[in-house]
C-alpha cells in the first residue's frame, strides 16, 4: 500500500470540498458522520495505563507488546491494558492500539478486531463503542488498526479500491496480517477470531469477511455497505447515497474458502441520511448471493419488534440455516442515524438511545467458531 499515493489524497480533497454543497449528505461518509457526541475530543483519561507510543514495531520473532505472563515467564498485570504500537507491512508502518482484558494469563482469549469510521482514531472509538468495557466483561482481546492522515486525509479505510477489495494486496491484506500477528503474538484462539467496524470501517470489515472466510469466524457491521458496490469514489458516493449499485463478489478465492459464508450481524438506522438503510438489505442479499442460495437465505427465520428503555424501538430479523443453525442477523433501529447505536457519547459518532449494538455483536460472536 502506498502511503502517498496521490490518486487517494486527490479523492480526499474532494471529498472535502463537496461539505456544504449538493453531495454534502453523501460526502459525510468519508468527510464527518452525522454524531450526537458534544463538541471537541472526547476524554479518555479514565482508559487504562496506555503503553508508550514509540514502541517497538510488530516483528514475527517478537511481539509488539510482549504478553503479561504464560509461556514467556513474564509477570502478570494487575488489571487491564490499553496499548499501543506500531506495525511493519508492506514497506509501511501502521499504527494500532491494543486491549487486554485483566483476565489474560497467556491462555488463549477471542480476539475482535476494530475498525473506526472516517474522522475516528482507535480512541475515540473505543470509547464511544464501550467495546473495552465488553471485552473486560467477557474475556475478549481487542485490535485496533489505526488508518492515517498521511495514507487518507480523512482517516476513511479506502474500502471502494479494487486493490482493497483483494485479499492479496491492500489495506485488506494489511488488516488480515495484523490480525495474525497479534494471535501469534498473544496466542490468540485461533477460531475465534471476528472483525467489526462503523460507517467506513463497517464496508471495510465486509470486504475482510468476503475475502478472509478462514481468518475470521463472524463479522458485525454497523452502517456500511456491501462488498464490490463500487470501485472509486464517485461510484461509492452514490452507493451509499440510494444502496442500489449492484453487487460484484470476488471472481475466485483460494480454492476452499468460498465454501464458507462468514455469519454477519448487520446494525442500521432508518433515519441514517449518510448511507441510505437500503444499504443493509444489501449486506443481507450479499450474504444469500455467497451462499449461493438467495431464496432461502434472505427469508428470515424470525422477526421482532421491541424498543429500548432509553429510546428507539427497533426491528431485528434473524436468519438461520437449513438445520435452524444462525447464520445472521439484521437490526433496523428506527430514529436512528449515522451513528452507532447504544454508543457512548464520549466517543463521537454515536447516539445512546439505541440498543446497545456492541453487547449485541458480543453475544452474536460468542455463537461462532471456526471448524464447528
Amino acid at each position: 500500500m502506498n502511503n502517498f499515493d496521490p490518486l487517494a489524497s486527490a479523492q480526499a480533497a474532494l471529498f472535502s470540498l463537496f461539505t456544504g454543497g449538493p453531495l454534502w449528505l453523501a460526502t459525510h461518509f468519508f468527510v464527518e458522520p452525522q454524531t450526537t457526541a458534544q463538541s471537541g475530543k472526547p476524554d479518555h483519561s479514565r482508559a487504562p495505563i496506555d503503553a508508550s507510543k514509540d514502541a517497538a514495531p510488530l516483528e514475527r520473532s517478537r511481539p509488539a507488546i510482549a504478553p503479561s505472563c504464560g509461556r514467556h515467564g513474564l509477570a502478570a498485570t494487575n488489571g487491564p491494558q490499553w496499548l499501543s504500537n506500531r506495525f511493519e507491512h508492506g514497506g509501511h508502518t501502521h499504527r494500532f492500539k491494543l486491549y487486554v482484558p485483566s483476565v489474560y494469563h497467556g491462555q488463549p482469549l477471542p480476539m475482535i478486531v476494530m475498525l473506526h469510521g472516517a474522522h475516528q482514531d482507535p480512541d475515540d472509538f473505543a470509547a464511544g463503542t464501550e467495546m473495552n468495557e465488553a471485552a473486560e466483561a467477557h474475556g475478549y482481546i481487542v485490535a485496533y488498526p489505526e488508518q492515517s492522515e498521511s495514507t487518507n486525509l480523512l482517516r476513511c479505510w479506502h474500502w471502494f479500491r479494487p486493490s482493497d477489495q483483494a485479499r492479496e494486496s491492500g489495506e485488506t491484506s494489511m488488516i488480515a496480517a495484523l490480525t495474525r500477528e497479534v494471535i501469534a503474538a498473544y496466542h490468540v484462539d485461533p477460531t475465534r477470531v471476528y472483525v467489526a467496524g462503523m460507517s467506513a470501517g463497517g464496508a471495510m470489515a465486509v470486504n475482510l469477511a468476503v475475502t478472509h472466510p478462514d481468518l475470521y469466524a463472524a463479522a458485525a457491521v454497523h452502517s456500511g455497505v456491501a462488498f464490490g458496490v463500487a470501485d472509486e469514489a464517485f461510484s461509492a458516493l452514490c452507493a451509499m447515497n440510494d444502496g442500489m449499485s449492484k453487487v460484484r463478489l470476488p471472481a475466485r478465492l483460494p480454492e476452499g474458502l468460498q465454501h464458507r459464508v462468514v455469519p454477519l450481524i448487520v446494525f442500521h438506522g432508518d433515519a441514517d441520511e449518510i448511507v441510505h438503510p437500503r444499504n443493509s438489505d444489501q449486506i443481507v442479499a450479499m450474504r444469500a448471493l455467497l451462499h449461493g442460495d438467495c431464496s432461502a437465505s434472505l427469508e428470515p427465520s424470525s422477526t421482532y419488534v421491541e424498543k429500548t428503555k432509553n429510546g428507539y424501538a427497533y426491528t431485528c430479523c434473524v436468519f438461520r440455516d437449513e438445520n435452524r443453525r444462525p447464520v445472521g442477523e439484521q437490526w433496523l433501529v428506527h430514529g436512528l442515524g449515522h451513528a452507532w447505536s447504544g454508543g457512548n457519547i464520549e466517543g463521537t459518532y454515536t447516539d445512546p438511545c439505541g440498543p446497545h449494538a456492541t453487547s449485541e455483536m458480543v453475544r452474536f460472536f460468542n455463537q461462532f467458531a471456526l471448524g464447528t
